[in-house]
């Protein structure tokens, strides 16, 4: 049989796109298992010391609570408000819908280190500061919300409202249609929302290096603090963690959520 070569170049850019993507996440996998006293590659041997260190590591296991923490919060918190948010804009704000859209996407246009020092300007101005970390989980939910209302917004827009119809036809209240109709008709919206809301604010650095408060760290502001004074593979096994974590929660949302919902 004869092959197609544009279909093998194509198999080939794309398998070479994965490679490229994958690479540094099985290096600092490879790093983490380092029986040596650096972070170097090759590794000398293959051990699980440092996640040993890791884990009798109290600066790191509070930071990693403490991004769990606000990542949970903003992760709830968007999901809720970016999903009423994409339900109002889609369906109601006819007139308005381009400028509100865009409004609602403002935090991925602007950098987020800008977003970062305003939202700290604005903490001391009204008397806050970084005290209690309001400003910290301020800053997560303002960056995670437009995921939610993308993808949100995304599911809504292929949605048939003829089935809405016919559910109040029927004598369902609109709260009961919302629960039982359009609810699970956008979930594969909200679910990806939620995903990325999680890790993205499970990421962040810039807004947690300004907005963190006193005795409050969150993971990757640990790793950038432990990284200026510390070369070794705890760096490696922090960074390994965190891209456990991410799968975990992946795993978690496809446990009890059902992520097979997202196969179109």
């Amino acid at each position: 049989m004869r092959r197609d070569p544009g279909k093998l170049i194509l198999n080939v850019f794309v398998i070479a796109v994965y490679i490229f993507l994958m690479a540094p996440i099985v290096l600092i996998v490879i790093l983490s298992l380092n029986s040596g006293e650096f972070l170097l590659f090759p590794i000398e041997g293959v051990s699980l010391r440092w996640f040993g260190a890791l884990w009798n590591s109290r600066q790191f296991m509070d930071a990693i609570g403490t991004s769990f923490q606000v990542a949970a919060i903003s992760t709830f918190v968007s999901g809720i408000f970016g999903t009423l948010a994409a339900i109002y804009c889609i369906r109601f704000a006819h007139r308005m819908r381009g400028a509100l859209r865009l409004f609602m996407m403002a935090p991925l246009l602007i950098p987020e280190i800008l977003t970062a020092i305003a939202l700290l300007f604005f903490m001391y101005q009204i008397g806050i500061g970084t005290r209690y970390s309001i400003g910290l989980q301020i800053g997560h939910i303002i960056v995670t919300f437009p995921y939610v209302f993308l993808n949100v917004s995304s599911a809504l827009f292929n949605f048939d409202k003829s089935l809405e119809e016919a559910s109040r036809s029927l004598g369902a209240s609109p709260l009961m249609t919302f629960r039982r109709v359009t609810l699970p008709l956008i979930k594969p919206g909200v679910i990806t929302g939620c995903l990325f809301a999680f890790i993205i604010s499970f990421d962040i650095f810039n807004i947690s290096l300004l907005l963190k408060g006193i005795g409050t760290t969150t993971l990757p502001v640990q790793l950038f603090d432990y990284l200026r004074w510390d070369f070794d593979p705890t760096a490696a096994a922090v960074s390994s963690l965190s891209i456990i974590m991410t799968l975990i929660a992946i795993l978690i949302f496809d446990r009890f959520v059902g992520l097979r919902s997202l196969r179109f």
